[in-house]
């Protein structure tokens, strides 16, 4: 069962008739909201979920921004470490998975690539966070991963991470882009944000299970498999 047709519940789509899990991936997709009402039907829909399908394992997808210290006060922080403890007080059997920045086929206008993407394409003039770090993660090597666990039932009741091995500072990331589109990028540096650290270790077996290959080339073939045109 699938909850959510953004795109991780597009990707998860094989699991819609899968009776064996709830995959709740309908959620607040702007994570810079500060609408009380999007937390709040968040929270509504999941406690309905939890009560109609306590015979199910549910699979909740938050966040690795958990961990980074500039948003840590943010509404949209503090409504996953909500969501976490409905999840973990409430549910018989849950997979808790924190993920980076996901890239993949997406019309969400706010997630990282996206933005500057179509910032860097379109020459318009953004503010750049240049301490800022950002990890960015295939939502396919995402799902990799996510299945290899569910399929095995290892972990359950567990909060894990699911991120890229690399985080790349924002500046380089906007180099990469222009690089790749042979397009100028129009900002303005902005001394702030920070670097953090993510804890994969629990998953780096998977990985190396899977042979998901995370290298130097891995954010240019994002950009070329996902925004570069035919």
């Amino acid at each position: 069962m699938v909850i959510g047709n953004g795109m991780i519940g597009t990707r998860f789509g094989s699991y819609q008739k899968d009776d064996r899990f709830v995959i709740f991936a309908s959620g607040v997709s702007n994570s810079k909201t500060r609408f009380d009402a999007a937390y709040k039907r968040e929270i509504n829909l999941l406690k309905e979920t939890i009560d109609t399908n306590k015979q199910k394992i549910l699979v909740y997808f938050s966040t690795c921004s958990l961990y980074d210290p500039e948003e840590k006060n943010s509404p949209y922080i503090i409504h996953k470490k909500q969501v976490e403890d409905i999840i973990q007080s409430q549910c018989n059997q849950f997979y808790i998975f924190r993920v980076s920045n996901l890239v993949g086929k997406s019309n969400n206008p706010n997630t990282v690539l996206n933005f500057f993407v179509y910032h860097i394409r379109n020459q318009i003039n953004f503010d750049l966070w240049s301490n800022a770090w950002r990890n960015l993660l295939d939502i396919d090597d995402m799902y990799k991963i996510v299945d290899h666990i569910l399929e095995n039932r290892t972990d359950t009741n567990e909060t894990l991470n699911i991120a890229n091995p690399e985080s790349y500072n924002v500046t380089d990331i906007v180099t990469a882009i222009e690089e790749v589109w042979q397009k100028p990028a129009n900002y303005v540096p902005i001394d702030k944000g920070s670097a953090f650290q993510i804890d994969i270790s629990s998953i780096s077996p998977i990985i190396h299970t899977l042979n998901i290959q995370f290298g130097k080339d891995y954010l240019v073939n994002l950009l070329k498999k996902y925004y570069k045109e035919a």
